[in-house]
């Protein structure tokens, strides 16, 4: 599942999650992304840590609080990094983070840090 709220980057984010081997789930904000994890949990969620109107902060709190959502592996992916987000990444096994601009190559190694090989 991708979870941003710029429409170019989640059509960005398709194209390469396309050539990897995913169908993924898509959402423009975390209110609607929170009802979908619920209704059709995903394996992994590409999360925007700037959005609006709830941030990616936000959504990753509310996850971790409900016991069917906690264990989910998330890779935050944003322009600016901050100490926080790294430090969140290190310190979590479920929780990675990409930088944008994100390459393909990048991606698919996030990716199969928490899914494994294709």
């Amino acid at each position: 599942m991708v979870v941003e709220d710029d429409r170019p980057i989640i059509e960005m984010m398709e194209l390469m999650l396309g050539r990897l081997g995913y169908e993924p789930v898509t959402s423009m904000d975390g209110y609607s992304a929170l009802s979908e994890v619920k209704t059709n949990p995903p394996a992994l969620i590409l999360l925007d840590v700037m959005m609006m109107p709830m941030d990616g902060w936000e959504f990753l709190e509310r996850i971790r609080a409900e016991p069917t959502t906690k264990e989910m592996p998330v890779l935050l992916f944003t322009a600016h990094p901050s100490v926080e987000s790294r430090a969140a990444a290190l310190n979590d096994p479920r929780l990675g983070i990409v930088l944008k601009p994100v390459t393909l190559p990048e991606l698919g190694k996030a990716i199969r840090r928490f899914l494994g090989p294709d």
